[in-house]
């Protein structure tokens, strides 16, 4: 399939900044549409952070031929940080690899797109990495860098540099094993770059965990990252962000904050955990029965994971969902803070002591039900949002313990504005032995309801946002402009000025949506006055025509200001270049 380019010269146009004309020469250069502008799976990459602060992800499952995988991303100044963990029952690595078969044993492979998703074919920005578990051999030999040429993967001198590590009996028997674990070192400068992306950088990723449980290969299906992905198609990628999120809440004047809970208010908060639970997993077939284990109906939860991957039967993550149907539509978040309470912790008394983990919090797009969640079942993420440190306890205090909190704010913000409920899955990256902390859930009883997951939202009234757009934005005396003014509402009475400059003719008709107040017009003050009471969230549509009067050559400024009670505003511009002179060039195309 052929890549398009289009590099169009258009032409010169002769513009005016402060009381200058000067030719300014665009160049314009358009990449092919992506396949698809959004992305399901999104990983927000920590800076310079220890591993155990790198951000979390998972797929797959655990059964006698299936593999689940934890994967940590992070970033420091000169390399891209990925390691990949595998919960697999047998390990076969090749004791004489070439790169053409290292994917045909336990292997990972990391793909990255530094373009993002645009194309559906790997270009020379686009970037394949394999690397082998293996025992005690030079790792050189089993790994392999390939590099997309805008019609498959070739063979390239990519530097990078793998790690592995595994649990178990020994490689290369049949007798049942743990795990192994290979870690992605990929050097900025090896992708062309002086340094780390610029904070807010987006680039796409994909995972492929390859299996091998025997000696003659018998096939096993990769597992991957995200569940669509293709690697041919850096479209189906997920998203690879640097930087954590942030949010910035809109201007709002503040409501009273409202409190989500079991039990409160009539509100369902339903929750559930996966995986080992507080006895690791104890009295469980670890690859029969330990992914298939539901612990619904119970009154606490261990979030847990470590960096020895023969421990993770302890595994354990924690999943909640808040209904935000109490909250009034077409307000603003201001923030949103959940409170889990922990009262105890793994490690209790023991050498060496338990150390403090940082709970990360990610969101969850799919439904699911805690009377059949599993791990082999239970969602993957959606996007890390946030994190917090939950600390080890002693000595250990009743329940429901000490509250810890995590700043939920865009989360909540986006799950208002879909209209779902807040979906979030709590995991860790920890490395430490002992890592897990033991929290209340929705199932409490009633004497330490107070403990129960807590959601607190802070709203607030939107400050109606206003924008302003001239149609055409240049033309010649005796031409007619349209303006076009846009806001929302906000339950306020709002007040509008548009000031015309001079220039310009008294407007003509209005035409307006969301509103049935019609503008008047003052002469004097040359000024398009509007007021009335908007509902919150309602959009307004206001649009009137003018004639350009003057036939000087010069740049005509409107500015319109929107208030509201209180003294909030917000101020809008359109720029008209009334006769301004205009040079056109032949437009060239070019194919190939």
């Amino acid at each position: 399939m052929k890549s398009w380019r289009y590099l169009v010269p258009l032409a010169g146009l002769l513009l005016m900044a402060s009381g200058v004309w000067f030719l300014a020469l665009l160049d314009i250069s358009q990449a092919a549409s992506p396949l698809d502008p959004d992305s399901l799976r999104r990983v927000n990459a920590p800076y310079d952070v220890p591993g155990e602060e790198a951000a979390i992800l998972w797929f797959g499952r655990v059964t006698p031929s299936e593999n689940s995988v934890d994967v940590r991303v992070l970033y420091r100044d000169a390399w891209l940080y990925i390691r990949v963990a595998a919960f697999d029952r047998r390990l076969w690595y090749d004791t004489s690899p070439s790169p053409d078969d290292l994917t045909s044993w336990d292997a990972a492979t990391l793909y990255l797109d530094l373009d993002g998703n645009i194309g559906d074919i790997p270009d020379a920005n686009a970037y394949r990495f394999d690397g082998q578990l293996v025992w005690w051999k030079p790792r050189e030999n089993y790994q392999a860098a390939y590099q997309g040429d805008g019609g498959g993967w070739m063979a390239a001198s990519v530097p990078f540099t793998t790690t592995s590590f595994w649990r178990g009996e020994v490689p290369n028997n049949d007798v049942d094993d743990r795990g192994w674990a290979v870690t992605f070192y990929v050097p900025f400068e090896s992708l062309g770059l002086d340094g780390p992306p610029e904070d807010g950088t987006v680039w796409w990723m994909a995972v492929t965990l390859h299996d091998r449980d025997d000696a003659g290969g018998t096939p096993i299906a990769d597992q991957v990252w995200p569940e669509t992905m293709d690697a041919g198609q850096p479209g189906s990628w997920g998203q690879l962000a640097f930087g954590l999120p942030t949010y910035e809440p809109p201007p709002a004047i503040p409501g009273t904050p409202v409190t989500i809970r079991q039990g409160l208010d009539g509100a369902v908060v339903t929750d559930g955990a996966v995986g080992g639970g507080t006895t690791c997993g104890g009295g469980l077939d670890y690859w029969t029965e330990w992914g298939e284990a539901n612990y619904a109906g119970l009154d606490y939860s261990n979030i847990q994971n470590l960096g020895d991957i023969g421990d993770w039967p302890c595994f354990s993550r924690y999943y909640v969902v808040f209904p935000l149907d109490g909250l009034t539509p077409g307000k603003a978040i201001i923030s949103a803070t959940l409170t889990l309470h922990q009262f105890g912790n793994a490690g209790q008394g023991w050498e060496p002591p338990a150390q403090p983990s940082l709970i990360q919090v990610l969101t969850v797009a799919e439904e699911w039900d805690e009377a059949t969640l599993v791990w082999n079942n239970a969602p993957l993420a959606a996007e890390n949002v946030s994190a917090a440190w939950a600390y080890p306890l002693d000595p250990v205090p009743p329940r429901p313990g000490v509250p810890r909190h995590w700043d939920v704010s865009r989360a909540v913000a986006d799950a208002y504005a879909a209209g779902t409920p807040l979906r979030l899955a709590l995991y860790e990256s920890d490395w430490a032995y002992h890592s897990g902390k033991y929290f209340v859930t929705s199932d409490a009883d009633e004497w330490e309801a107070a403990g129960r997951p807590t959601l607190v939202v802070a709203w607030g009234q939107p400050v109606a946002n206003l924008t302003k757009d001239a149609y055409p934005s240049s033309d010649n005396t005796g031409a007619a402009i349209t303006y076009t003014l846009h806001f929302i509402g906000s339950e306020n009475t709002l007040l509008l000025t548009d000031t015309l400059p001079s220039g310009m003719s008294a407007p003509g008709a209005f035409d307006l949506e969301g509103t049935a107040v019609m503008p008047t017009y003052d002469s004097a003050l040359h000024r398009v006055t509007w007021s009335d009471a908007v509902a919150a969230g309602q959009a307004v549509r206001i649009s009137y025509s003018v004639t350009i009067t003057t036939s000087e050559r010069r740049m005509l400024i409107n500015t319109a200001e929107l208030s509201e009670p209180g003294g909030q505003s917000t101020i809008a511009a359109a720029a008209v270049c009334a006769n301004c002179l205009q040079v056109w060039l032949p437009v060239i195309a070019k194919v190939w």
